[in-house]
């Protein structure tokens, strides 16, 4: 194993090379930065909350807010499915996780079962979601089955996590840490956001906008008196011309169809406005919808309230449109944002607010460097008095290679360094020279054992590798598990941790080894100085 071969040589080389290419932006200044060549990588490393300060959500998914829209959306179904077969019913209504109808000429209960049973889905693990059957009375239950709504709600958190992440974004908050936590919970941190009321506005809000037709049939008056035809519901307004609104429960489209919205001002009045593009298929049902209700108004709803209630004037088949309203600039840019990055599945409830003060964060970071260097002074001192100045020279110059490769690795991936990582980082240091210590020990067992030095040398490293493999796979594993099963900074810690235990590895048995073989090569020693 003391051989110099060419391949450790370019190992070792290009190992160190791309360590100093991806740590050095992190000492550079950013327009220095800014000014290097293409080639050169630019990343640094991202310092989490508690390093750079920020603001801490814990946010719980109202999986039961879900549930009910799930339900609701069926009994629309329902209800559609029916009229369009010209198949009367009565007593439609809501019956635990699901609903129940009453067939009113029996001759055609068949056909409306055939009818309800098309409605069945399939959920992701091929399992249909909808239990239909048929009762006494003329009745047709329909029930979702539990794993549907279970795989509903937990598809729900996956996207509210994407649907925040694209929110924080565009806010132009840095690499901000979005995680799950439990089954419906979502921890939020975001590094350098000091203000977390404008971060709970973005992602607090729901986003929901749905294009619906008013129902002219009744005012509203009317409707709260218990005139409200079935299949629609009062909404309240923020338009300005009208409190609220009665509006068809059935939206003919939705914001998942949009693909672009942007604060602009209007051509003609110069007013502040949304201006908002759909996907093909959008496009198609608004020019559909708006073809077929010429002269009706129609609903522009966001979160449960209506917006904007324009009349139709005459088709819309462009695939845009305008929202308008008393909006600044600001809060336009910010209804984009939110339209933009798509509506949340389901509400939001802030269970945990905190900000980390960018004082308390820069303290911390000098706490960090301070116990980074009192740990790697203390080593140093170590290995100088127990293995003299070349072996403990040689130890000590493959802990900064080691150092280096993890900040490198660190700005490669773009992972984020919290306080627990700094610990993760001194441990590392430690585990490093705990290999150099295993390797040195066992040079002096062999040359004690009257071994030659060439023999004695190489069985310290042949002899000690399978000691240090089997500590560093223990290490690696509790890290894998703390990262996996962990949450934020118990995740940062074991990514600093796995880095290190890949480089300490590197660094004590290649570095070392061609470190010490080009020593003997040139010295051509007699006895082994540490012995």
């Amino acid at each position: 194993m003391m051989t110099l071969s060419r391949w450790k040589f370019i190992v070792v080389a290009a190992s160190i090379i791309f360590g100093l290419l991806f740590a050095l932006p992190n000492v550079l200044p950013a327009n220095v930065r800014e000014q290097l060549p293409a080639f050169m990588p630019k990343k640094t490393l991202n310092l989490g909350l508690d390093l750079q300060g920020g603001s801490y959500l814990l946010l719980e998914v109202d999986t039961s807010a879900l549930r009910k829209e799930k339900v609701t959306n069926l009994l629309e179904d329902v209800r559609k499915t029916l009229r369009d077969e010209q198949i009367e019913f009565t007593d439609l209504k809501q019956a635990g996780a699901g609903a129940t109808v009453r067939i009113s000429d029996p001759a055609r209960i068949a056909d409306a079962y055939n009818q309800m049973t098309r409605l069945i889905q399939l959920t992701k693990s091929g399992k249909q979601d909808l239990k239909v059957t048929r009762e006494s009375d003329q009745q047709i239950a329909l029930e979702f089955s539990e794993t549907a709504l279970s795989e509903q709600a937990s598809s729900a958190v996956d996207q509210s996590i994407e649907i925040i992440r694209r929110r924080v974004d565009e806010l132009g908050t840095r690499e901000p840490a979005i995680t799950r936590q439990g089954s419906n919970r979502i921890v939020v941190q975001a590094p350098g956001e000091s203000d977390p009321e404008k971060l709970k506005a973005v992602i607090g809000q729901t986003a929901k906008l749905t294009f619906q037709m008013v129902d002219t049939s009744v005012t509203v008056q009317e409707a709260q008196a218990g005139r409200l035809p079935p299949g629609s519901e009062i909404l309240p307004s923020t338009d300005g011309y009208a409190q609220a609104y009665v509006v068809r429960r059935r939206a003919d489209v939705s914001g998942e169809m949009l693909t672009n919205a942007q604060q602009t001002n209007d051509s003609q009045t110069g007013e502040v406005v949304v201006s908002f593009r759909f996907n093909s298929q959008g496009a198609r049902r608004f020019g559909e919808v708006t073809s077929k209700n010429i002269g009706k108004p129609f609903a522009i709803i966001l979160d449960g309230k209506v917006i904007s209630a324009p009349r139709i004037n005459s088709a819309i088949t462009g695939g845009s449109g305008q929202i308008t309203g008393n909006y600044t600039v600001e809060s336009a840019n910010q209804l984009a944002i939110l339209l933009r990055a798509g509506a949340l599945p389901a509400p939001l409830n802030v269970e945990e607010q905190r900000t980390v003060g960018a004082e308390l964060g820069a303290d911390a970071v000098e706490a960090g460097k301070l116990s980074t260097m009192v740990g790697f002074v203390t080593i140093l001192i170590f290995m100088m008095l127990a293995y003299g100045w070349l072996f403990g020279g040689i130890s000590v110059i493959g802990l900064l290679i080691n150092g280096l490769l993890i900040i490198a690795c660190m700005s490669a991936t773009q992972a984020t360094l919290t306080l627990p990582g700094v610990a993760g980082l001194i441990l590392t240091l430690a585990v490093a020279v705990d290999a150099n210590v295993l390797i040195y020990e066992r040079m002096r067992d062999e040359v004690r054992a009257g071994r030659p030095l060439v023999s004695a040398m190489d069985s310290g490293f042949s002899r000690a590798m399978e000691t240090i493999i089997d500590a560093n796979l223990t290490t690696l594993l509790a890290a894998l598990i703390m990262f996996f099963f962990g949450a934020g900074p118990v995740r940062g810690f074991a990514w600093t941790l796995s880095i290190g235990v890949f480089t300490s590895v590197f660094t004590a048995v290649v570095v070392t080894q061609l470190l010490l073989g080009v020593w003997f090569r040139w010295r051509r020693p007699k006895t082994l100085p540490i012995a």
